[in-house]
């Protein structure tokens, strides 16, 4: 879920940092238990959310099984954010990805770029020609990270209904109330 998950335990050993305990297949891909990326001719409708430092508006959304929605994500606080549908599981494990990604200096609290720079391709077993990345990316269509002043957008299709929330996984964010609820209309 949310960073490709082997690339970032890759870019983390070649950074010196511990490897975190993860599964790639499992992390990247644990969306599609409910869902999945949606087309935007798909789209019916559009969420507005608007994230401010440590909260969400609404901090409810309803959706329905089979809906494809368009979230635009206003960041109206000073702090980088994400808007990450998934499971309390799921924003548990993807919590700890976002700390390793904190404590190794690929993130800061103001910006998703803090490595946009750096030349990966000369970090030993990052081979990102043949992976297709030329950084690191946080791409899964379940979630978006935005700056501060930035509004992102991302299309998903609810393929079955699920106990879901959306969240920010960012270090200390999720913890200090900034996670929503994902009801299902019947």
């Amino acid at each position: 879920m949310g960073f490709r998950t082997s690339l970032a335990t890759a870019a983390l050993m070649a950074l010196g940092v511990a490897a975190i305990n993860v599964s790639p297949a499992v992390a990247d891909s644990a969306y599609q238990a409910f869902g999945t990326r949606g087309r935007a001719q798909d789209v019916k409708r559009t969420i507005d959310v608007v994230m401010r430092d440590n909260s969400y508006q609404p901090q409810r959304i309803q959706v329905r099984a089979g809906e494809t929605v368009r979230f635009r994500v206003r960041n109206a606080g000073e702090l980088l954010h994400e808007f990450n549908i998934g499971t309390a599981a799921m924003h548990q494990q993807h919590q700890r990805e976002m700390q390793a990604m904190f404590d190794s200096g690929m993130m800061s609290a103001t910006s998703k770029d803090a490595m946009a720079g750096m030349d990966h391709s000369k970090m030993p077993g990052m081979n990102h020609g043949a992976m297709n990345h030329g950084a690191m990316r946080h791409d899964d269509p379940n979630a978006v990270l935005v700056d501060p002043g930035k509004t992102e957008e991302m299309i998903f299709k609810f393929t079955k209904a699920a106990t879901l929330e959306f969240a920010c996984n960012i270090p200390g964010h999720y913890e200090s109330g900034m996670v929503g609820k994902v009801d299902f209309a019947r």
